[in-house]
C-alpha cells in the first residue's frame, strides 16, 4: 500500500449540508486526529438544523467525536433537500468560514455524491478553499452512490467500534432509516479496511493534490 502523510495538522475544517454528515462520512478521521493532536483548532460548518433537535444533536455528538479539540461549530439553517436553490446563502456561509480561518485540511462532501446537497457543497468548498489539501467524505444511503476511493485513513478497532457507538447514542431522530445502523457503519469500514491492508479505515476522495517529492 502506498503511504503518503500528510503533516500533523493544528487545524482543520469540517463541513456538512446535514447534522450527522460528519460523524458518519468522517467521524472515525476526527477521533483519530483529536487524540492525536491536543488542542487541535476544528472549524465546523453545517449547513442545515438550525435551532432544532437536530442541532443539539450535532452539538454533543461533535463534542464526543472531538476529544480535546478547541471546536468551533456553527449550525445554519438552509432548508434539508433545497441546497441548490439557496446557492447564494450557502456560499456565503463557506466564505465566511474560509475567512475566520486557514487549515492544512479540509474533511468535505465529495462531488460524486448523489444527495443533491451533499454534491453542492462539495463543489462550493474549491471556491472558498482554493489551496487546500480537501477529502472527500462518503455517506452510505440507498442511492448506492459508493465508488472507488484514492484516499484511506486507517482506523483501529477500538476507533471503528466508537464511531458507531457514538453515532448511535448522539443521534436517536436518525435510528429509523433503514441504512443507519452498526452492520452498515462497520461493514463499510471494514470493507475500506481491506482496500488499503488494514481492518478498518474511512475512505476519502482527492480531487487534486500536490506533491514535495524532493522535500
Amino acid at each position: 500500500m502506498i503511504r503518503l502523510g500528510a503533516g500533523r495538522p493544528d487545524r482543520i475544517v469540517a463541513v456538512g449540508a446535514h447534522c450527522d454528515d460528519l460523524a458518519i462520512g468522517a467521524g472515525g478521521t476526527l477521533l483519530t486526529l483529536c487524540r492525536a493532536r491536543p488542542g487541535i483548532r476544528v472549524d465546523a460548518l453545517v449547513l442545515s438544523g438550525a435551532g432544532s433537535e437536530r442541532e443539539r444533536e450535532e452539538r454533543a455528538a461533535l463534542a464526543a467525536f472531538c476529544p480535546g479539540a478547541d471546536l468551533r461549530l456553527t449550525v445554519r439553517e438552509l432548508p434539508d433537500g433545497r441546497l441548490p436553490a439557496r446557492w447564494e446563502e450557502a456560499k456565503a456561509a463557506v466564505e465566511e468560514l474560509r475567512a475566520h480561518t486557514d487549515p492544512e485540511l479540509v474533511l468535505a462532501p465529495r462531488t460524486e455524491d448523489a444527495h443533491q446537497d451533499h454534491r453542492g457543497l462539495a463543489r462550493l468548498i474549491p471556491t472558498a478553499f482554493r489551496d487546500h489539501l480537501v477529502l472527500g467524505y462518503e455517506i452510505v444511503k440507498w442511492d448506492g452512490d459508493l465508488g472507488r476511493m484514492a484516499a484511506y485513513q486507517p482506523l483501529t478497532p477500538q476507533t471503528a467500534e466508537e464511531k458507531v457507538r457514538l453515532l448511535r447514542e448522539h443521534y436517536p431522530s436518525q435510528r429509523h432509516r433503514p441504512w443507519y445502523d452498526r452492520e452498515a457503519f462497520l461493514g463499510l469500514a471494514r470493507i475500506r479496511g481491506i482496500e488499503c491492508h488494514e481492518g478498518y479505515a474511512e475512505a476519502f476522495a482527492v480531487t487534486k493534490l500536490t506533491l514535495n517529492l524532493g522535500g
